[in-house]
């Protein structure tokens, strides 16, 4: 089941750090590699006079290695611990965050995102995702994860994500758009949700997570869907 709460119903006495639409959120861009979260991200960054951060440019500049010599040394486990810590160190208010592919694999970084920000899911078929990447290889930048080649590979994680991806996500954009008119679909849905008393969504992990203090919960119908553009 599908929680929803209206923003009038969230307090500051909500375990969260005020209202996850006030605009001097963070806003997260998730999504599968290819999807355009750098681009998109920087774009959006300068529209909105905001800092932009990559997690992955982060962690690699901290590091001081690349994500492929990273999980060559350390693993997968131990690039993800890492990829958690730079999550939670590049989040401060007003600032948009592209982060990696698998960082909704942990509940605990899903979580994170919904608490601390306004968390954008840039959507696209599997087709226009490789087709990207095999015109932009980032080798180097990540690894393969499966060894196929890249329109399989991509299929199968985006198959294996896509769910987890909505789960994270307050909106879904179509990414496979022009990158100037994704981030014009975001603003639109940010202007919205500044001035409307509608809903958001929250998945079900979010009610004991966000508030502990008898919050006023509602079911929204089916027929109310996700924000989306």
């Amino acid at each position: 089941m599908v929680l929803f709460f209206s923003i009038a119903e969230i307090p500051h006495r909500c375990g969260i750090k005020g209202n996850i639409l006030f605009m001097t959120q963070p806003i997260f861009l998730i999504g599968a590699r290819g999807s355009g979260k750098t681009t998109v991200g920087q774009l959006l960054a300068r529209a909105r006079h905001y800092p932009f951060v990559d997690t992955d440019r982060w962690l690699q500049d901290t590091a001081q290695m690349t994500v492929a010599t990273i999980v060559e040394q350390e693993g997968w486990e131990q690039f993800r611990a890492r990829e958690s810590q730079a999550l939670e160190a590049v989040t401060h208010p007003e600032t948009v965050i592209a982060t990696g592919g698998g960082i909704v694999l942990a509940e605990r970084n899903r979580l994170f995102m919904r608490q601390h920000g306004i968390v954008v899911y840039l959507s696209a078929p599997a087709e226009t995702l490789a087709g990207r990447l095999e015109a932009f290889p980032d080798e180097g930048l990540r690894p393969t994860l499966t060894g196929k080649p890249v329109s399989e590979e991509v299929r199968e994680v985006l198959e294996q994500r896509d769910a987890l991806y909505r789960d994270a996500a307050h909106y879904i954009v179509d990414a496979a758009r022009p990158a100037d008119e994704v981030v014009d679909a975001i603003q639109t849905l940010l202007r919205s949700g500044e001035v409307s008393e509608g809903y958001t969504h929250y998945s079900p992990a979010d009610k004991d997570t966000l508030c502990q203090q008898d919050l006023p919960i509602r079911e929204k119908p089916e027929s109310s869907p996700l924000k989306r553009a």
